[in-house]
């Protein structure tokens, strides 16, 4: 019986360059950071969508399909919102390896934070955007309510009123919602996307 390897495995793993180049895309993780209320999830769910009526390969993370999921049993302690985004970062670093443009929306409060994820998925596919609004509009778009709540004592550990948010001081892209319509967020925020994730033209 040959001494080769019937599999040879480690000879012929496929790269995150190879899935790039079948899918046409260049894999990124666009990290949307931004206080409840700022628009993150509704550009994010845009910018998705636009990205696949152009034909990319996306993958959308938010904080509502990871708390029902895979960080179903974490809190809102400082200890879980660590670990909610330590998750959300891996995941997102599995997904960018397989060739994949991912969304990632999630208010991310702290430099802390943002620097370990950053870290985890690595510095050239990290791609962190500031979803800007001040606190007093994001107020009176809250629909649910909880901003009252969070002021009346009623919900603990809400980021920007009970517990801190530290704005990012050098973020990729900074988006305000408070001076665009929607629309024109969504076009800066394409246009920002679509220069990072195109291919490099065939020289």
């Amino acid at each position: 019986m040959s001494d080769n390897h019937i599999y040879p495995i480690f000879d012929t793993i496929l790269q995150p360059k190879d899935k790039e180049q079948l899918l046409g895309q260049t894999a990124k993780v666009f990290w949307m950071v931004g206080l409840s209320g700022s628009g993150k999830s509704t550009l994010a769910r845009a910018l998705e969508n636009a990205l696949f009526e152009k034909g990319f390969k996306t993958m959308l993370l938010d904080g509502d399909n990871l708390r029902t999921g895979i960080n179903n049993n974490l809190g809102f302690s400082q200890e879980d919102r660590t670990e909610n985004i330590r998750r959300a970062a891996e995941v997102s670093k599995l997904f960018a390896s397989s060739g994949l443009v991912t969304i990632c929306s999630l208010i991310s409060p702290t430099e802390k934070i943002r620097k370990m994820a950053k870290e985890i998925i690595g510095q050239d596919t990290f791609e962190e955007v500031f979803i800007e609004c001040p606190i007093e509009v994001c107020e009176q778009r809250d629909v649910k309510g909880l901003y009252a709540k969070a002021r009346k004592g009623e919900i603990k550990d809400f980021t920007g009123i009970s517990s801190p948010f530290e704005a990012p001081t050098d973020a990729d892209i900074v988006v305000n919602t408070a001076a665009h319509e929607l629309n024109e967020s969504l076009d800066l925020l394409v246009n920002y996307v679509l220069g990072k994730i195109q291919p490099a033209p065939n020289k």
